[in-house]
């Protein structure tokens, strides 16, 4: 009966969210589990869910680009007609 509730508050605490926020949940949800699994340890699921997070808002939204002004800010608006439409995702560390 626990596992049937946790689930179904899990499920109607997603149903709110938007698509990219969707995709950066179940990235970090995937990526902590891989991470947790591969290295059995917390630090590597937290790297996990990190990176997961990052590809999973990134590939949320196809046909969108990040760009920065000349202040650094971040902003997401249209690809360029002529750019190819594959994802390009850089991690640093």
């Amino acid at each position: 009966m626990y596992k049937a509730i946790v689930v179904l508050l899990a499920g109607l605490t997603v149903a709110g969210c938007t698509q990219t926020e969707k995709g950066a949940a179940i990235g970090a949800t995937s990526g902590a589990i891989i991470g947790g699994v591969l290295s059995n340890n917390v630090r590597g699921a937290a790297i996990g869910a990190a990176i997961g997070g990052v590809l999973g808002a990134v590939a949320a939204q196809p046909g969108q680009c990040y760009y920065r002004d000349r202040y650094g800010r971040r902003f997401i608006d249209d690809c360029p007609r002529d750019y190819r439409t594959r994802t390009k995702v850089v991690v640093r560390m």
